[in-house]
């Protein structure tokens, strides 16, 4: 491809390079738009997600970002609307070159419409029918395009890139899960896409604000703190808040603070060299460095004792941590995800858990319902399980009787409990494949 003499082209075109976010799921439409919007001498990162690409404008600082109408991770209208108020100076665009009122429009708002009538057939593009497409907006926009395209030079067709073809595919629509067990909203709209996350079982409006809530705080690397009763999924949304990030290509690490003595609990964070202590007959690396650029799950931080949390702040403070026995420091990146079912804030006030500590870890709260918090969701849950355990040996199902008995219980364990509950009456069953009343037995079950 022959570059435009410089000399020829718009005023516009001769500043500093800007830079520009492009956040699709399809790969071929994201080469197509970064190839025209280089060739204009855009700077351009690439997202496949509203997680990445909220990753990216937080590193790069973009002039823009053009988003698709449809993301793999993320709530598009909900990813719209927290963007523009977190990044309130970036030129927000949709695919089809449309924008909302809220929406200010930027100075290369021109340039980039013309970058995204060369990279895609406006005419058939699948995601041209985004809801939040304005469309009497977009017409104006369009015709303030074709006006500055006309006043590039005869030349103007060199600016193609090798390699790009009209039209551009469509987008291949969600697959079904992505939007299992959605509901409508109360004007009787579609529901949203990823309204409840895959780990993140059951509708309820409080299970639903948990799944909001992780796809809020995942893009970014802000620490956060999971409150909840014991048996209620902690783990499940770390990892659900780790899938989610920029660093799921990462380790996810998680170490349960009140399950390790102690005397060994320090050397198990930090690591160790070798005779650091009785028994080190070799250095070892810790928890924190094998989940560098990853995330770090501390389960039960409540437990940790309070002459460790000293320690734990300077790194989360530095990102510096120091192996036991060992004079080195070592710098390391990790995202830190803690978990508790005490009342953390309370316990600074009594002593219990150092204050400076607690407003590190929680300067994103989330907090897992208890399962008699959401009883209707019983039935969804039952459902999951008995699926799960079908994936070793053939499915079975619960008849009205065992769903009655199992309704009537208080659950103390949450929803460890009901799978463990469930696991007893398919073992019990034994060859039959339907559990009764029978077979559910509501022993000790909790761990």
């Amino acid at each position: 491809m022959q570059p435009v003499p410089v000399s020829v082209l718009p005023p516009i075109l001769r500043i500093r390079p800007r830079t520009a976010v492009v956040a699709s799921a399809d790969g071929n439409f994201r080469q197509r738009l970064s190839e025209v919007l280089t060739s204009l001498r855009w700077q351009v990162r690439e997202a496949e997600g509203g997680a990445q690409a909220w990753a990216e404008a937080e590193a790069a600082a973009p002039e823009a970002i053009i988003v698709d109408s449809w993301l793999p991770d993320l709530d598009i209208a909900e990813f719209l609307k927290d963007f523009r108020t977190s990044f309130p100076e970036v030129d927000l665009l949709t695919a089809g070159g449309g924008n909302t009122q809220e929406s200010p429009r930027g100075p290369y708002r021109q340039e980039l419409l013309y970058a995204l009538r060369r990279s895609q057939d406006t005419d058939t593009a699948a995601w041209n029918t985004a809801p939040e497409l304005n469309k009497a907006s977009a017409a104006a926009d369009q015709g303030a395009a074709d006006s500055w395209a006309a006043a590039l030079p005869a030349a103007g067709s060199g600016l193609k890139p090798q390699g790009v073809r009209s039209p551009a595919p469509k987008l291949v629509p969600p697959p079904a899960e992505a939007n299992a067990g959605a509901h409508p909203s109360a004007d009787g709209r579609a529901p949203a896409l990823c309204e409840r996350l895959p780990e993140i079982v059951g509708n309820a409006p409080c299970m639903l604000e948990v799944s909001r809530r992780i796809r809020l705080v995942a893009p970014r690397s802000t620490p956060v703190l999971i409150e909840g009763p014991t048996g209620s999924g902690k783990e499940l949304v770390a990892e659900a808040l780790h899938r989610l990030s920029t660093r799921s290509r990462k380790p996810f690490v998680a170490i349960n603070c009140a399950a390790i003595p102690e005397a060994l609990l320090e050397a198990e964070l930090f690591g160790h060299t070798r005779g650091a202590f009785t028994g080190a007959v070799q250095g070892r690396t810790g928890r924190i460095e094998a989940a560098d650029g990853g995330t770090l799950f501390l389960d039960e931080i409540g437990e940790m004792p309070l002459s460790l949390q000293s320690k734990l702040l300077r790194f989360v403070e530095s990102g510096e941590l120091q192996r036991v026995g060992d004079n080195e420091k070592v710098q390391v990146d990790v995202r830190i995800v803690a978990a508790t079912h005490q009342p953390l804030a309370q316990h600074t006030q009594l002593g219990r858990f150092r204050a400076d500590l607690y407003y590190r870890l929680a300067v994103f709260l989330i907090r897992t319902p208890s399962l008699a918090e959401h009883p209707g969701d019983l039935p969804l849950l039952v459902e999951h399980f008995m699926q799960q355990m079908g994936r070793e040996a053939p499915v079975k199902r619960v008849d009205p009787g065992a769903l009655a008995k199992l309704a009537s219980h208080d659950w103390p364990g949450n929803v460890r409990e009901l799978e463990h509950v469930l696991e007893r009456g398919a073992i019990l069953a034994g060859d039959d494949v339907v559990l009764t009343e029978r077979e559910i037995d509501f022993g000790m079950t909790v761990d």
